[in-house]
This record gives structure tokens, sequence and C-alpha cells, in this order.
């Protein structure tokens, strides 16, 4: 730690404090977390969640642990420094943001959470204060309550604050998944817009009760699984017919108020994922690529040289070590394609040119054994698979579908998962 002055106190939890600090080596400005739990063995550090998660993730939307520090019993985590987080945004402010401040960040949350899950992590306490901000950029930070998809409930019952706390949760159910974040990531974005938290419940009891206030009392045919879990443990539902969101969110745009509804449903069900959230039409002007598809398309371009650099690394006085990378990061690929939007919208171009052509030699009384080259030729995306159906037309449709989001139609920005940026391109991921 000797190589870290500490400029000032960020901020004190549970758990741990936060502190501002600078690498007297290098100059950077770094977060530094102590915790407050004694740990005596450098297996049980490592072995902590935040540590096992973040190690496994590289997202530009997800803040990145630089290394881990044990000294004299005491961990440290060593984090990219951000200005502040959202909460002190919503705190500071006395109008409302404007819907472009609101799409920009929810843009960039949506992904970082579409990365994380399919990575198979779920994070299960999203809230204002831990999605930090610098500039036009948000990350998302403190994984101490995260958990792996596939590990076997039962799940802790108490997790996440209260006002952002999934009904399947407060309910006490055992058994609950990712969705459980899309649910607080809902309540975030009304929050967001309205500048008031939009569930401020003082107890379980009265959380669910202001649920039912906004949304509705649970029927049998919108939530049977959330009657059966209130009958288990002798709950009882206030009867409620809710209110409109747009009157509660005044500023916020029928689309906007449309996702927050599907978010904030009763029913894990039939709330959508991440990647689903971001091709709403709510995100319309946005460039988005998913993370199944960058993996696809990989072969096309090629990945920078990730570097491994050792695990761990031990002194006599302190255990440190970077924390890498199990895989490069997602985004790779989009470095690759990043001439971005154009680089996709030429290559479909260039797709349907070869049908037509193969259409023109098709009548033209071309043999049956001849491929087009939408099926097992060389520019296909799906080299070495079978194809789905169809030829060159089909495969070069499903790419403008899978690789676009949604058209941009307004003056054109660049959009650098950090924010909006004047450019001669679309708005895309880069």
């Amino acid at each position: 730690m000797e190589r870290f002055k500490l400029n000032k106190e960020a901020g004190d939890g549970t758990f741990g404090s936060v502190w501002q600090a600078t690498n007297t080596l290098s100059g950077e400005v770094v977060a530094i977390k102590r915790m407050k739990k004694k740990y005596y063995s450098w297996e049980e550090c490592i072995n902590l969640r935040e540590v096992k998660s973040l190690r496994k993730m590289n997202h530009p939307n997800i803040v990145k642990l630089k290394e881990v520090i044990r000294e004299n019993d005491i961990l440290y985590f060593v984090f990219e420094y951000m200005e502040c987080n959202l909460y002190q945004l919503i705190k500071g402010r006395d109008r409302p943001f404007s819907e472009a401040e609101v799409r920009n960040w929810c843009f960039q949350v949506f992904q970082g959470l579409a990365y994380m899950h399919h990575r198979g992590y779920f994070h299960r306490d999203l809230k204002p204060e831990n999605l930090l901000v610098s500039k036009e950029k948000i990350k998302i930070a403190d994984f101490g309550l995260a958990r792996e998809g596939n590990s076997e409930p039962p799940y802790t019952e108490y997790v996440s604050t209260r006002w952002y706390r999934a009904p399947e949760i407060l309910l006490q159910s055992y058994q609950y998944n990712f969705k459980v974040d899309m649910w607080a990531i809902g309540a975030i974005m009304a929050e967001v817009f309205s500048l008031c938290p939009l569930f401020p419940g003082i107890s379980e009891a009265d959380e669910i009760y202001k649920i039912c206030s906004v949304i509705g009392t649970p029927t049998q045919e919108s939530w049977p699984e959330g009657l059966r879990l209130a009958k288990a443990i002798n709950y009882q539902f206030t009867k409620s017919a809710g209110v409109r969101l747009s009157a509660l969110i005044p500023s916020a745009s029928s689309e906007s108020i449309n996702l927050i509804t599907s978010l904030c449903s009763w029913d894990p069900c039939k709330r959508p994922t991440a990647a689903e959230a971001l091709q709403h039409s709510f995100f319309q002007s946005c460039f988005y690529i998913s993370p199944s598809l960058r993996y696809r398309a990989a072969p096309m371009g090629t990945r920078p040289n990730m570097a491994r650099g050792p695990l761990l690394q031990k002194n006599q006085r302190s255990y440190s070590g970077l924390v890498p990378n199990s895989r490069p990061a997602v985004n790779a690929v989009s470095l690759t394609l990043s001439k971005g939007a154009q680089w996709r919208l030429n290559k479909v171009a260039e797709l349907k040119d070869a049908n037509n052509y193969a259409n023109s030699t098709t009548n033209s009384g071309r043999p049956e054994k001849y491929q087009p080259l939408g099926r097992n030729g060389p520019t296909t995306l799906n080299k070495g698979r079978p194809a789905a159906g169809g030829g060159t037309a089909d495969v070069a449709d499903k790419l403008a579908t899978m690789s676009i989001g949604g058209t941009c139609l307004d003056p054109p920005l660049q959009m650098k998962a950090g924010g909006w940026q004047k450019g001669p391109v679309g708005r895309y991921l880069g």
C-alpha cells in the first residue's frame, strides 16, 4: 500500500470504506476500498464473490478491479476511479434530467447487465449508489452480493436495498434469478426521471403496499406464483387498482413509460431480459450488438492481444495482484469493426449483391449443385455450421436484424460506450 497516497474518503458503508487515492509511481487516480473485516488467509480473499465475479468480467460499463492487496490482515480493492454515483447526481438536482441523458445512462447500464447475465452472474444489489458516473459514462459497481446464475438455490432472502428489491424476494422466495436485476433497474429508471424513488417503503410489508399502490394488486392471472408465495407467509395483498405511471413521471415519454412498466412487472417471467430491453423502441436511436453476435462474428476480425499477466503476485510484506480477465472483452469485436455501423451496413450490401448474382446465374441454367455464397461460402457469418434456412438474402436480412437495434434517423452522433460524440457515422457502440 506504500505505492498509494490516500487523498480523501469518498464513502463509508457496512462492509468497508472507499478512498480516492493516487498511485505515486504512475500518477493514476484510483479508488481504494478498505474492507472492515479481517482476512487471515489469501485463499479467503480470492474466494470472495466480489473478487471471483469481477475477475471474470471486463466490460466498459462494469467498474474495473485493478488490484487486490492484503496487508497486515487488511484487504484492499483497487478500482478505477469514477467521479460520483448516480444517487449523488439525483440528490443534487432541482429539475429533471433530459430524456437524452436518461437514455444514454440506461443504454449503458443495460449493456453492462446484458454482458453480466451472459457471463452467468446477476448483481442482486442494483441501486443508484452502485451506479458510478464520470461525465457521460456510467458503470455498474459493488459486486459483493453477486451470484452465479448456475449456483444452487436457496438464495439469501435479504438482498438489495428495500426500495429496489423485487417482489419475489420481498415474499421470501428462495428461487429467484437475474430478473431481480431487471426489476431494480426499472425502479431506478423511474427515479432518474422523477428524482423521487418509485417504491419508498419503510418496511418489507410497506414496500409491498407501495408497489400495489403504483402497479395494482396482482391477480391469479397476472402472477399466480406470487399469490402462492403470499399465502405461504400469511400475507394479504392490499386491494388497489394502481395508478398510471405517466401521471407519476410526467417528464417521461410513452416509450420510456412502456419500458418501465414491463421492467416492473409482478411476474418475473414477464420482465424483459437486458438484451431484450436494448431492443426496445426507447433505444431506437442507439446502436447495439448483442454479446452472442459479437462472439459469433469474431472470426471475421482480429482480436486484440490480451496480456494475461500473473494471477497473483506475492511478496514478503503484502499480497497483491493484477486481476486478469479470463476472456477478452466482449466489445473486442466491436473494436475490430469499429468503423462500426458503416462496416456492417456495407457487409449487408455486399451480401445482397451476391444474392442478386446468385439469382441471375440460377435463372440462366447453372447446375443445381452450385451453392450460393449465403449457404456455405466463405463470406457467411456461419461458416462451418448448417444454415438455418434460405440463401444469401436470408443471411443478409438476419445480419441486418441482429446487428442493428435501431435506425438512426436524426442528426448523426457516435455512441462510444461513454456518451454521445459528434461524428460522420451513425450512432454505434465503439
